[in-house]
C-alpha cells in the first residue's frame, strides 16, 4: 500500500475525563493520530459555564499543545440562550451536548428526550450562532414501554425527526450510531431533503463489536451497546461510503481497568484514543474502501463543524502508513491503568506526523 495522506484528521466525540485520568489520556489523542478532538461535557460536575469550559480547555492544552481542542457545554436547566449567545461569541464552545437522563456514564443530570420543547429557546440561539446539538440518541427506560439497550435507540429516532423539523437550519449529530434503523433514518432525512443538517458519528470499536462481543466481556461494554450483525454491517457501509453526512467520532471513554474488571456495576466506555485512527483503517482494508478513509476521518467532520486552518493549531499532517503496531495490554502506570480496545492485538496500519 502507498502512504494514504489524511491531512488534518478529526475525532468529534472524545471523552477525556480530568484529574489524573485526563493527564494520562489527553496526550494519547496524538498518539492515535488524532488533529482535532471535540470534547464531551459529562464531568462531574458536567461542564455549564464559560468559566469552566475555559478552564477545561487550558488544562488539556497544556497537556496536548499539539492538539485542537473542540469544547461544548452539557445541555441542562442551567443553560439559558443569553449564555448561549455569549459563549458563541467568545467562541469558547463549538456545541452543546444532550444526555437522556441516566442512559450513560454521568448522564444523571440529563434530560428527558420525550419532551424537548423546554429547551427550544436554547436550540434557537444554537441556530442562530451555527452550533451544533450533539445527540446521545437514546431513550431511557420507562414503566410505560418496553425500552432496552437493544431497542433505545431506535425509539430515539422519533425526536430527532421531529427536531431536524422543527429546527431546520440547526446542526445535529445523532452520536455514536448501533443501528441499521439510525443509518437509514438519517439517509432518509438527506433524501427527503438535500440541505438537511442532520449527520451521525460513527465509533471505532462499533465497526467491530456485535452483542456477542460484549456480553460476558466487560471491556468491550459501553453505551449504547453495539447491536447485531445486521447493524454492524450498516455502519461499515456507511462509514467506508463517503457519503458527507457520516463521519468519525471514536466516543473514546477511558474507565480505570478495577472499574472493568468488577462483576457489578461496570462501566460502559471503550477506550480507543491511542490507536483510534489504526483502528479504522482496519476496517477500510476489510472493506476495499480505503480511498474513502480521509472522508470519514478528517474531511466530512470538518467540512460539518465549518473549520478551516486558521481554527487548528497544529499544521502537521498525518498520513497512514501499512506497519505493524500493537496494542499493550496496558496503558497506564502503577496507580492508574487502562485497557485499550483489542488489546494484546496487532494492527496492520499505523499513523505517521509530517510536518
Amino acid at each position: 500500500m502507498a502512504e494514504i495522506e489524511l491531512g488534518i484528521t478529526a475525532d468529534m466525540h472524545v471523552h477525556l475525563r480530568d484529574g489524573k485520568m485526563m493527564e494520562l489520556v489527553a496526550p494519547t489523542v496524538r498518539e492515535g493520530g488524532v488533529s482535532i478532538a471535540y470534547i464531551m461535557p459529562n464531568l462531574v460536575p458536567p461542564v455549564t459555564t464559560i468559566d469552566r469550559v475555559v478552564e477545561y480547555k487550558k488544562l488539556l492544552q497544556a497537556l496536548a499543545p499539539k492538539t485542537t481542542f473542540l469544547m461544548s457545554f452539557y445541555l441542562c436547566k442551567e443553560l439559558t440562550p443569553e449564555l448561549i449567545n455569549e459563549a458563541a461569541k467568545l467562541g469558547a464552545i463549538q456545541g452543546v451536548k444532550c444526555y437522556p437522563a441516566g442512559v450513560t456514564t454521568n448522564s444523571a443530570a440529563g434530560v428527558d428526550p420525550n419532551d424537548f420543547s423546554s429547551f427550544y429557546g436554547i436550540f434557537k440561539a444554537m441556530e442562530e450562532n451555527n452550533l451544533v446539538l450533539n445527540l446521545h440518541g437514546e431513550r431511557p427506560p420507562s414503566k410505560d414501554e418496553d425500552i432496552h439497550v437493544l431497542n433505545a435507540e431506535p425509539k430515539f429516532l422519533p425526536a430527532l425527526i421531529k427536531l431536524s423539523q422543527d429546527f431546520p437550519n440547526l446542526k445535529i449529530i445523532l452520536e455514536h450510531c448501533t443501528t441499521k434503523a439510525a443509518i437509514d433514518t438519517v439517509r432518509s432525512l438527506h433524501k427527503e431533503n438535500p440541505n438537511c443538517k442532520v449527520a451521525a458519528t460513527i465509533t471505532a470499536h462499533h465497526l467491530y463489536l456485535t452483542i456477542d462481543s460484549w456480553a460476558g466481556n466487560p471491556i468491550n461494554f459501553c453505551k449504547p451497546v453495539a447491536k447485531l450483525p445486521e447493524d454492524l454491517r450498516a455502519l461499515v457501509d456507511a462509514a467506508t461510503s463517503g457519503e458527507p453526512y457520516f463521519f468519525f467520532g471514536s466516543d473514546s471513554a477511558p474507565h480505570p481497568i478495577e472499574s472493568k474488571a468488577r462483576h457489578v456495576g461496570v462501566c460502559a466506555g471503550v477506550f480507543t484514543q491511542s490507536h483510534a485512527i489504526a483502528y479504522v483503517a482496519e476496517i477500510f482494508h476489510a472493506a476495499g474502501k480505503l480511498e474513502n478513509i480521509k472522508k470519514f476521518v478528517s474531511d466530512n467532520g470538518v467540512a460539518f463543524y465549518g473549520l478551516s486552518s486558521d481554527d487548528v493549531i497544529s499544521k502537521d499532517t498525518v498520513v497512514l502508513v501499512e506497519r505493524e503496531n500493537y496494542v499493550p495490554e496496558i496503558i497506564g502506570n502503577d496507580t492508574l491503568k487502562v485497557v485499550p480496545f483489542r488489546a494484546g492485538e496487532k494492527l496492520r496500519y499505523a499513523v505517521e506526523w509530517r510536518s
